[in-house]
């Protein structure tokens, strides 16, 4: 089963082609990452503009990439959510108006889903479920049990801030510039061997997520200026590490699991899956970096699994707030 998957639900313009939702046959990336940079964070209405301009010519670019047409194709996937609303409606329009105009079924995906789904591209041996899933994005920090396909059950999320968004925060309050977790990343290895010990919000023997008092406490060190920034940086990075573990490390021991699955931008920062894979007692999955971020091909993965559940109408809205699942 061949399926296109187009994402637009933040600032990447993405379309992807992935068949029988294993193998990536294409992914395209009009990232606007230099473009936002200038403000320190995404701007809605920017990025909507920008992916008008880009979605037509990355589908081409994906079929091109493929080696395939439309003819070829035997169903068209979508971001519907989560995501910023304008956003959103640029990618879903675009595959509405393909579904018709080729005459293919439309499949809503959740943004979240896909970035679960893409550790199953291009990999073998594929994860086993039961799982715990640790959601990490720019604008999601989510600790979910995946009991099989579809059925997921949320654990934990953030109180306040995303993981990502704390990243993009402390760069910004360091001067670092955006996008924050690479840029971070890379300033920390230029620390001393003993930085600041930042805090942990660890909410008892909850697995809910705070990062705002974190971001507090980096802008009090970065505002005094006794700290360097290299110091601060890592002190920070260590910090989020250090909480995203022991709540993964929690919630593993507390429901009977095959693997943990690392998901989303911050799945690429490179001390959390080393500080992932020393402390849990079971696999721990995680994409390639290019597929950590925003993209088509991770959306047309997860349409895969979800086709079978049927197609969705050309009746489709964006749901901007669509969680993946609720607290049980």
């Amino acid at each position: 089963m061949l399926i296109l998957g187009i994402d637009t639900s933040c600032d990447e313009t993405s379309a992807g082609i992935v068949e029988d939702g294993l193998r990536m046959r294409a992914n395209i990336i009009s990232s606007q990452a230099a473009v936002h940079a200038q403000y320190g964070g995404v701007v809605p209405e920017v990025a909507s503009r920008h992916h008008m301009e880009a979605m037509i010519p990355a589908v081409q670019a994906a079929l091109n990439t493929a080696g395939c047409s439309r003819e070829d194709l035997d169903a068209i996937a979508v971001t519907a959510g989560p995501g910023l609303a304008g956003c959103l409606l640029v990618g879903l329009n675009t595959a509405k108006a393909l579904s018709f105009a080729w005459d293919k079924p439309l499949i809503a995906v959740n943004h979240l889903e896909g970035h679960i789904y893409a550790n199953w591209l291009d990999r073998e041996p594929v994860p086993e479920m039961p799982a715990i899933i640790l959601i990490v994005s720019g604008a999601h920090t989510e600790l979910v049990l995946v009991r099989d396909h579809g059925e997921y059950e949320l654990l934990g999320s953030t109180r306040d801030d995303a993981a990502g968004e704390a990243f993009d925060k402390a760069a910004r309050l360091l001067g670092l510039g955006f996008p924050g977790g690479p840029l971070i990343q890379k300033k920390a290895t230029e620390a001393s061997a003993k930085p600041p010990r930042l805090p942990r919000a660890m909410l008892g023997n909850s697995l809910d997520f705070s990062f705002s008092g974190l971001k507090t406490a980096v802008r009090t060190m970065a505002l005094e200026g006794e700290v360097p920034v290299a110091d601060i940086a890592a002190g920070f990075q260590a910090s989020v590490v250090d909480v995203l573990t022991k709540k993964t490390q929690r919630a593993v021991e507390q429901h009977d699991v095959r693997c943990v699955l690392l998901s989303g931008g911050v799945a690429a920062n490179g001390p959390l899956r080393a500080s992932l894979q020393a402390s849990l007692p079971v696999p721990v999955f995680y994409p390639p970096p290019i597929l950590c971020t925003d993209n088509g091909a991770m959306i047309a993965a997860a349409a895969y699994y979800r086709a079978q559940s049927g197609a969705t109408g050309l009746a489709l809205d964006a749901r901007p707030s669509w969680p993946i699942a609720l607290p049980v």
